[in-house]
Parts: C-alpha cells; sequence; structure tokens
C-alpha cells in the first residue's frame, strides 16, 4: 500500500509510539486524524501534522465511534490505515494479602486494552470496506498494539497480560474475517518502551528493566514501533500477524 495520499487514523496519537508513527506517515505524505483524550496535546499535535483532532476516551465507546466517524469525515470520506495504541495496566496479583484481585480492576484493564481494541478494529474495518481497493485488491491495514507480556506476563500482570493475550489472540482471526474485503489486521508487541510511565527513568533503572533483552539492552524508543508500523502497512504479505518488537527480550518473572 503506499502512503503518499492514503488516509490514516492514530489512536492515542498525541505522544508515544502512535505519535512517531504518525510524523514518519506525515512525512512520506499521508494525511492523518488524531484520536486521544480530551486532555491530551493531540488538538496540538495534529495542527502540527496538518490533520484533525478527535477528542474521545476508548473506553467510552459511543464516543469512540462519533469520533471515528468525524475523521473519517475529516479525511474525505476514507480510512486506510488504523494505527491504535491506547492501553494500560497496573500491577496487582492475583491473590495478596489483602484478598483476591478485586474484579472490577481485572474488567477495567479487559475493557481498556482488548475490547476497546476490538471496537475501534470493528468500526474501523466497516469504514474500510468502503473504500476502492487498489490494482491488488487492497482496501486497508488494521494495526492493534499487544505486548511481549502477551507471551510472558511477569508477576502481577495477570490482567495486562490477559488483554494483551487476547489481543494476539483474535488478529489472525481478524485478519481471516476481513481478508475476503482486501483489509488486513495485525499486532505489534513491543517490550519496554520510553513512552508513558517509563519515559524519564534514570539509566540504572532503563539497564535493570532491560538487562534480559539479547541486544540492545536498553528500552525501546518510539520510533522502533513507527518504522514497524509503516512496513506492515506498505508490505501486503503482513497479515495476521502479532510481531515481536522486544531487542530478543523475555520478562522474568519479576
Amino acid at each position: 500500500m503506499e502512503i503518499k495520499g492514503h488516509n490514516a487514523i492514530f489512536v492515542g496519537g498525541a505522544s508515544g509510539m502512535a505519535l512517531a508513527t504518525a510524523e514518519l506517515w506525515h512525512e512520506r505524505g499521508g494525511k492523518l486524524a488524531i484520536l486521544d483524550l480530551p486532555k491530551s496535546d493531540g488538538e496540538a499535535v495534529a495542527e502540527r501534522l496538518g490533520g484533525t483532532f478527535h477528542p474521545c476516551n476508548v473506553m467510552d465507546y459511543e464516543e469512540t465511534e462519533k469520533a471515528i466517524d468525524a475523521a473519517v469525515e475529516a479525511l474525505g470520506g476514507s480510512v486506510h490505515f488504523c494505527c491504535n495504541t491506547a492501553g494500560g495496566g497496573l500491577a496487582k496479583r492475583t491473590l495478596t494479602k489483602e484478598g483476591p484481585h478485586p474484579l472490577e480492576e481485572f474488567q477495567r484493564v479487559i475493557d481498556l486494552n482488548l475490547i476497546s481494541s476490538f471496537n475501534i478494529s470493528r468500526l474501523v474495518a466497516a469504514k474500510m470496506s468502503e473504500n476502492e481497493p487498489n490494482e491488488d485488491g487492497e482496501r486497508g491495514c488494521i494495526l492493534n498494539t499487544a505486548s511481549i507480556a502477551a507471551f510472558e506476563g511477569q508477576i502481577g500482570q495477570v490482567a495486562y497480560s490477559a488483554a494483551k493475550a487476547g489481543i494476539a489472540g483474535m488478529t489472525f482471526v481478524m485478519a481471516r474475517d476481513l481478508g475476503s474485503m482486501g483489509i488486513r489486521a495485525n499486532a505489534i508487541a513491543p517490550s519496554l518502551f520510553d513512552t508513558g510511565l517509563t519515559a524519564g527513568i534514570p539509566d540504572e533503572f532503563a539497564l535493570a528493566l532491560t538487562k534480559d533483552a539479547a541486544f540492545p539492552k536498553r528500552m525501546g524508543r518510539p520510533i522502533h514501533y513507527a518504522i514497524q508500523a509503516i512496513a506492515i502497512y506498505e508490505n501486503a504479505m503482513m497479515n495476521g500477524g502479532t510481531i515481536r518488537v522486544d531487542a530478543g527480550q523475555r520478562f522474568a518473572p519479576k
């Protein structure tokens, strides 16, 4: 798929990995819309990148649908790429001295990561299905964000690991569901990246967190996610996969 002149939605695009991907998309001639929380820097980011900002909380599913509708309309009625990095977790064991893991907290992490990703995917897929296919029959590409915690989560990551494993699990089936329409579905599973809560931590702590990586032994940078995301969009043979971007790291138990 060509980027120049194509339209993309970046969910969580006001910062971190989605922002880096949006910047690279813009550099290569693509048009874009940013979706993020109302309190984010989304409006300033969108203005800088020549796009539009559509505030939403991905856990408000009706609000998210309205934001996607508005974004596609602002893009001229079509979207070819959706990159979604919205999510988060918490540190809580299945059983602690205080008692069992609160069910509502587990539910919230599942809603924030897995349910919202599926909601965004299904809505964007409906928009992409209306695109005129290119000469190879391609209409669009959906990219969600898992984590290497989906495969070897650490102690206290039971909710987060379950949610990210759900993203990895649905990706191949989604690709099969949408293949007849020329829509691809993929996921990236990053290791620890220098974004969000990990941004700006001292070097000695970063080294301790990444000591099990093969190389390089440091946290990933947003641009590393962006490079992979753009490669997935451009390569029609990338479909149904969850690609680890992790420097060969496997999480230790804690």
